[in-house]
């Protein structure tokens, strides 16, 4: 059955021809949608209290009289957008019909994220419109990745960027604001200003006179803008808009709205002063169009237009009801994207011998050279080419556009990549060192590896992490984090120990449309030297790599200590004649054991080194895998070698003690097996 149609007054969703000087009309277009933000926002709060729409509602009354005239005048077909919670409006305006976002409240099977993604949290990524998380500064980022996405393909698109009040102070949005200025990029941010930070008032947010003088610290226009007067709006949105399209930089707006609702369905508003609410109401937006267009004649249009509006939730939350719920059907499998980018790599070229920074820098270099939508970025890569000159000679080649040196912002740095990957890039990002990815937290963990799950957009993003001690660098430029991001569905995650595996993997992940995590040990970068060239079986990166064959034992490792493994099984092999079957794991996530396994059912007993923290460190998980099936092919207790349970300790006598080396692996295997 089709949905129900939209009314007459509800065909027009574009005012941008007419926003210099609104007429009547296009006010009552306005007050349309408006109206129907309004009383859709009114009856899912009533459906939530008689309880059937689970979790909470958080409604916008009060912020239609920005958020509607935003999506009227943007240009749909390129333009980027992330709304907030309390942009109803602005979704409805902007893509799918009422029933889909009447869905999405029911959380049921029609709901555009199937039912794995609360309320207002959705959007339409196929048509730029990113959906939220609840960490709000940390969309900003986004839209500056996909905006400039749009504007590499030559398209005159803006990005719009909404943040409210409280959101104003987290350091994803200075870090937005920065990047945006220092890259010249067209997003317009928008503070939805509604006073409260749920219940915390701006005079106990921030002391500044007014968020907008914000601005000038990052060498962009401010404006305060209030929203109470509909065609006033308009008008000064429309030169804003226009404005950042025909310049291409940046700009920031203080909204002031009202949040006439309280912060959720559960706020009962008592910190408000006494009177405040009226005074809101008196000053709402809609009230006061409606009350301009009736002393103007239109009192009958108006009350067709409500009437009319009415009549069509009605009939669209009965729609929307005969829904089933969701299914869990799918779930695992939709956790990362099935996909990788077909790429037809150019082959030949004589092997080289490398070391693994130079074959990194070479993978590079091919990916750039034959790639036009691949870029990479990070501090310091440019002209000095990496901490570990990783990419070296790839800025004189390639230039900034392509090779970009960024802020010491890893959250919106990432954030951006994010952006980029959704509109249909494939960026590189260069940590300095893994430690520092513990900055980017939340759009790693939050935002990039749920992108897939929650909303069905493919995010083909590399993160480039040097990691791993033995270098006396310390307790913050040394650590093996591998765990903490394997604990995370929608990563995929690879671990290389040699050159040419670190090449390959390289180029299997920059093909993969999910983020990939690529931990690259320091002390390989020159420590090891090897033959590199194409290799056409690349992608077999993504299964074990068989090193040694032996009987007495299956041992597994990754990163650098394959070669620490390898090193003690040929002692073990020469002086106590125990040939170990040692196995270079290479991929973290997904994890492919099947080889592993048949070589457990011969050998018997099970190993696993590490240079993690062996306290939930992931040789527990393999541990656990592997017992859990094979059980009875085990002829002793499994052993797990790894580092010890403290930070990583400076003085090169501390960390030697503190992380693996080969003859304390050497005796913990004798040990072992003896």
């Amino acid at each position: 059955m089709p949905f129900p149609e939209y009314p007459e007054h509800l065909q027009r969703r574009d005012l941008r021809a007419a926003a210099s000087a609104p007429t009547d009309a296009d006010l009552v277009t306005c007050y349309a949608w408006m109206h129907l933000a309004r009383t859709a926002d009114n009856r899912f709060l009533e459906l939530f209290r008689q309880g059937l729409i689970k979790g909470t509602v958080t409604g916008g009354q009060g912020n239609e009289g920005l958020c509607v005239p935003i999506a009227l005048l943007l240009d749909k077909a390129i333009d980027v957008v992330s709304w907030t919670h309390r942009d109803l409006g602005g979704h409805i305006v902007w893509s799918g019909h009422l029933v889909d976002h009447a869905c999405q409240y029911f959380a049921n099977g029609g709901s555009p994220t199937k039912g794995r993604e609360g309320n207002i949290h959705h959007g339409d990524p196929a048509h730029r419109s990113l959906p939220m998380i609840s960490h709000l500064g940390a969309m900003l980022s986004n839209v500056l990745g996909a905006a400039d996405s749009q504007r590499r393909r030559g398209l005159p698109a803006i990005g719009v960027a909404f943040f409210g009040d409280g959101g104003s102070s987290t350091g994803d949005v200075h870090e937005s604001l920065n990047i945006a200025s220092l890259l010249g990029l067209p997003i317009v941010f928008v503070i939805e200003n509604n006073h409260y930070a749920y219940s915390t008032p701006t005079s106990e947010q921030y002391a500044v006179e007014s968020l907008a003088s914000r601005a000038a610290g990052y060498g962009m226009e401010g404006v305060v803008l209030e929203t109470r007067d509909t065609a006033h709006t308009l008008r000064t949105l429309h030169e804003i808009i226009e404005k950042v399209r025909r310049t291409g930089r940046p700009l920031l707006v203080e909204a002031k709205t009202l949040r006439l609702r309280g912060h959720a369905a559960y706020d009962t508003c008592d910190y408000l002063p006494p009177g405040q609410t009226e005074a809101w109401q008196d000053d709402d937006a809609l009230v006061q169009l409606r009350a301009r267009l009736a002393g103007a004649g239109h009192t009958a249009r108006l009350e067709a237009i409500e009437a009319g509006n009415s009549a069509f939730i009605e009939s669209v939350l009965q729609e929307a009801m005969t829904f089933p719920p969701p299914s869990p059907a799918g779930m695992t499998e939709d956790t990362c994207a099935p996909s990788r980018a077909e790429i037809a790599w150019k082959t030949g070229g004589a092997p080289e011998t490398l070391t693994m920074a130079q074959a990194l820098q070479r993978a590079h270099h091919k990916i750039l050279s034959e790639r036009p939508e691949s870029l990479v970025m990070g501090q310091d890569i440019a002209t000095y080419g990496g901490p570990f000159k990783v990419t070296e000679k790839l800025y004189a080649e390639f230039g900034r556009s392509r090779v970009l040196n960024t802020p010491l912002a890893e959250s919106a740095t990432t954030g951006y990549a994010i952006g980029l990957a959704l509109a249909g890039h494939r960026p590189i990002v260069e940590f300095q060192f893994a430690d520092f990815a513990t900055e980017a937290t939340t759009q790693i963990l939050q935002n990039a590896a749920t992108y897939h799950f929650r909303s069905g957009a493919k995010v083909p993003l590399v993160l480039r992490l040097p990691c791993g001690g033995g270098l006396t660098f310390g307790s913050f430029h040394s650590q093996d984090l591998e765990a903490m991001y394997a604990h995370t569905p929608g990563l995929k995650i690879l671990y290389p120990s040699t050159p040419q595996d670190a090449y390959n993997a390289l180029l299997a992940a920059y093909e993969d449309d999910n983020p990939v995590l690529l931990f690259e040990h320091k002390r390989l970068y020159r420590g090891i030297k090897g033959e590199v060239a194409f290799d056409p079986h690349y992608r077999s990166v993504w299964s074990p790599r068989h090193v040694r064959a032996g009987t007495k034992a299956t041992v597994i490792a990754y990163g650098e200590m394959v070669h620490l493994a390898t090193e003690a099984a040929e002692y073990l092999a020469s002086e106590y004649g125990h040939e170990l079957d040692v196995w270079d794991l290479r991929a973290l996530a997904p994890l492919q054991l099947e080889p592993i396994k048949a070589s457990l059912a011969t050998t018997h007993r099970l190993a696993v080194i590490h240079e993690g923290r062996r306290n939930a460190g992931f040789g527990a998980e393999l541990i656990t895998r592997f017992t859990t099936e094979q059980f009875f092919d085990l002829e002793a207790p499994p052993l797990r070698i790894a580092s010890l349970d403290t930070p990583v300790p400076f003085a090169p006598e501390l960390e030697a003690a503190y992380r693996p080396s080969r003859d304390s692996i050497i005796d913990q295997l004798i040990r072992w097996l003896e």
